[in-house]
């Protein structure tokens, strides 16, 4: 459902996450910043995805962007290892520069 709502609407950025591992990682978050969840999409402004740790999958979506997904199998926030992947995953997407807050106008 990701895939496809970034190919129609060309978003900048999207996620499916729980509100459970949403709750977990906000406090960390800057605000307007791209979280990382089960499933992240991140436009092709933004920039080249590094190497990711395996079991993670990274797809292009189009010419538009890139789908991320963390795990194959269903991603729990109640797991220790889905939320050690996920920040890991977040390290190095932030440390490669995707993951800067939305510039929004006044």
């Amino acid at each position: 459902m990701l895939r496809e709502t970034a190919a129609a609407w060309e978003p900048d950025w999207g996620v499916a996450m729980s509100h459970e591992h949403r709750d977990k990682v906000e406090a960390g978050r800057i605000a307007r910043s791209p979280y990382v969840g089960w499933v992240t999409y991140l436009a092709q402004h933004r920039g080249t995805v590094p190497p990711l740790p395996a079991p993670v999958r990274i797809e292009k979506v189009e010419d538009k962007g890139t789908l991320i997904v963390l795990t194959p199998e269903r991603f729990t926030a109640s797991n220790p290892e889905h939320l050690a992947l996920a920040e890991r995953v977040r390290e190095l997407l932030d440390g490669a520069g995707l993951l800067n807050p939305l510039h929004v106008e006044p």
